[in-house]
């Protein structure tokens, strides 16, 4: 009897165990982003994010950890976490990415090109299929209005709406 109560209470854990990774949102290097667009064009999400940023943990923890924030970044983005104070050399075809030193802390080329020259974190930049900026959005975004902000970006109502407009449809008023 014993032996069954262990064996269901590890089913049980490792049951929960799979949810709980199947729960978390998929990112992708840079690198490894870009390649897939070549199979399967997606938009990239990039999370420019510093260990130090108190509000990027912030977006972690909740944002990012919202389930509907989860499935709709899997199934229609390439979600990208880049480090702006990263060290490592980042090579995107024939090209080399640096580190750049500029006093205490310093950032990375890449950053700097997908944030559009503005290192504020955290900073989601929308970068198309073929590699261009789309939009680089400063600033912490709690669940419900980053899941406006995906559906925006998801359905290619940026193409032809714009953002305060298709924000205003789309967010509920209170009655």
């Amino acid at each position: 009897m014993k032996k069954r109560i262990i064996l269901l209470v590890l089913v049980a854990g490792a049951s929960l165990a799979g949810l709980k990774a199947q729960e978390r949102i998929k990112w992708y290097t840079l690198q490894e982003a870009l390649q897939l667009t070549a199979v399967e064009p997606r938009m990239l999400m990039i999370d420019v994010y510093t260990d130090w940023c108190g509000w990027c943990k912030r977006l972690d923890a909740t944002t990012f950890a919202d389930p509907e924030v989860i499935s709709v970044m899997n199934e229609n983005f390439y979600p990208v976490k880049l480090n702006a104070e990263g060290r490592e050399d980042i090579v995107l075809g024939d090209k080399t990415y640096k580190f750049v030193n500029n006093g205490g802390r310093g950032y990375h080329e890449l950053a700097a090109i997908v944030t559009r020259g503005r290192l504020s974190y955290p900073t989601i930049s929308c970068v198309d299929a073929r590699g261009r900026v789309i939009n680089a959005v400063p600033g912490y975004q709690g669940p419900d209005q980053f899941r406006i902000f995906l559906e925006y970006y998801s359905k290619d109502a940026y193409k032809t709406q714009d953002w305060e407009e298709f924000r205003a449809a789309n967010t509920a008023t209170p009655d």
